[in-house]
């Protein structure tokens, strides 16, 4: 990780005037500028050399000669750590933002509207990411008998999702039978993910292999044909919106299409998530500079955070943006819609136990 220049007070509020100019302006900013809205009165001249001192530590660089500083990725970084943790959104913003997620109790539908709500609040591109395993949780299943050999296995999770296959069975199973094993699988697994599902059966089956009943025969032959089976191999649910937002503000052609590129294989934004993110963070991260996965990235920044009920990761949302974003309120705002999918996602769970 780079090091944190050091720099005075004096240069610190300097730099920080300088960064939140160029992004509210796009324009490299001159000592001029500064000294006509300095509050402790600087001179052009002053500010002039406390920008030499900011562009020698690596903070600030200048596009043309005659043109005034731009801040670098270290300025930002440094920036940026200067009020992280340290702000907060107002009750009102809180309010603004909370009010797009009333009525949702679903972790798709939740994702969906959060790349929504990023790519307005950051003019960015707002990234949402469900991972596939927590749409498994079952809520409940349930077996029809079609014909003979020949059932039909629904199984509904707990976000919603209803999964249905038609089973070819080795021997044919009653209805009542198909019912009995139902009700043995959602009294016993209701909640559990597939995945654990499946390995419990698979071990009370051996374990029980000499005391099978009429139940565990029937739910033996389900488990075999793949009546529990779940989408091993599903790729996550990957929502990306805002791409307009960096089209109007990139003028570098081959640039764009590389970008463009990357946005449009959704797998490769969530590949771009799982990158940076660390799942067992609880702070937001920002990550300033992606040129690790592509020179195209170079001047673009991540502000994200894990999406989690409890303790349990259901997925990570983000905003993709130029270096030149509004930190401050993308931070928080990000910030808080991971609260908030806690707060929400959490009643939601505890509305279907």
């Amino acid at each position: 990780m780079p090091q944190t220049p050091q720099i005075g007070s004096r240069g610190r509020e300097i730099l920080t005037a300088i960064v939140e100019t160029y992004i509210a302006s796009g324009e490299p900013v001159g000592s001029r500028t500064l000294s006509r809205e300095n509050r402790e009165g600087l001179s052009a001249a002053t500010i002039r050399n406390v920008m030499a001192d900011l562009t020698d530590a690596g903070l600030l660089e200048q596009p043309h000669t005659s043109a005034g500083r731009i801040p670098t990725s270290a300025a930002y970084r440094y920036y940026v750590e200067q009020f992280t943790g340290k702000a907060s959104l107002t009750p009102q913003q809180e309010g603004q933002i909370a009010a797009n997620f009333q009525g949702i109790s679903d972790v798709q539908e939740f994702m969906e509207r959060t790349s929504h709500v990023l790519s307005l609040i950051s003019s960015g591109v707002g990234v949402a990411v469900a991972v596939p395993g927590q749409r498994n949780a079952l809520e409940h299943i349930y077996f029809s008998h079609l014909a003979e050999n020949k059932i039909l296995a629904v199984v509904v999770a707990k976000s919603g999702l209803v999964r249905d296959r038609v089973l070819r069975l080795e021997r044919d199973v009653s209805q009542a039978d198909l019912d009995l094993a139902a009700r043995y699988i959602n009294e016993n697994f209701r909640g559990w993910s597939m995945e654990d599902l499946r390995a419990e059966v698979a071990r009370r089956l051996e374990r029980d292999r000499n005391e099978y009943d009429r139940i565990m025969k029937s739910v033996e032959q389900l488990y075999r044909q793949g009546a529990l089976a779940s989408e091993a191999n599903a790729a996550p649910e990957i929502y990306v919106e805002g791409v307009s937002n960096l089209v109007a503000n990139e003028q570098d052609s081959e640039r764009l299409r590389k970008l463009l590129r990357t946005l449009e294989e959704k797998q490769q934004v969530a590949d771009l998530l799982s990158a940076y993110l660390d799942a067992r963070q609880e702070a937001v991260r920002v990550v300033i500079g992606l040129e690790d996965a592509g020179a195209h990235l170079s001047n673009f920044v991540l502000i994200g955070a894990p999406a989690r009920v409890g303790k349990e990761v259901r997925g990570s949302l983000a905003v993709l943006g130029p270096t030149r974003i509004d930190y401050e309120h993308t931070i928080n705002a990000v910030s808080y819609i991971a609260r908030l999918f806690d707060s929400i996602l959490n009643g939601a769970d505890e509305s279907k136990t």
